[in-house]
């Protein structure tokens, strides 16, 4: 397994999880159910996991399809910094998730600011989990580009 492998491997579950650790959230916050709370909690600090693990394997993935004639190193760059963007914002997500948590258990008198933070922040981090997907997306599916690489060009590239 190469790193381009492992990273396609691991970068879905950050973004994937995410979305529905805000989902699980809102319900939690719909049925005042600590336990649904805390569950997106856990599911907010995996998806920091798996998002530390997509960055660490992103150079790696680079490093193989920068060169593609479909790529280029654009496309790579920009992904990159919505990347690093994201995961900066997921991991202080699963911070703020792990001192919910904690507040959460031991009905703190901050768990349910702590709780609202936390909501206010997955949302900040599924938007970027969608603008990093798509353009990680965009590295190997040249059809959802903005300008999509005609068949014809690429063929002719590789002349």
């Amino acid at each position: 397994m190469n790193g381009a492998h492992f990273h396609i491997l691991v970068n879905h579950f950050p973004i994937i999880g995410v979305i529905f650790g805000l989902l699980i959230l809102i319900g939690g916050f719909i049925l005042k159910n600590n336990t649904i709370k805390n569950t997106a909690y856990c599911l907010f600090v995996v998806s920091a996991v798996f998002g530390f693990l997509s960055m660490y394997s992103g150079e790696g993935a680079e490093e193989l399809v920068e060169d593609m004639p479909t790529v280029g190193h654009q496309i790579i760059h920009e992904h990159e910094e919505l990347a690093e963007k994201f995961v900066l914002v997921l991991y202080v997500t699963g911070l703020f998730s792990i001192l919910a948590f904690i507040t959460s258990l031991k009905n703190s008198k901050f768990a349910k600011l702590l709780s609202l933070i936390t909501l206010l922040l997955s949302i900040v981090t599924t938007v970027l989990s969608v603008n990093v997907g798509l353009s990680g997306g965009e590295v190997r599916h040249t059809e959802i580009r903005e300008n999509p690489i005609p068949l014809q060009d690429t063929l002719e590239g590789n002349e």
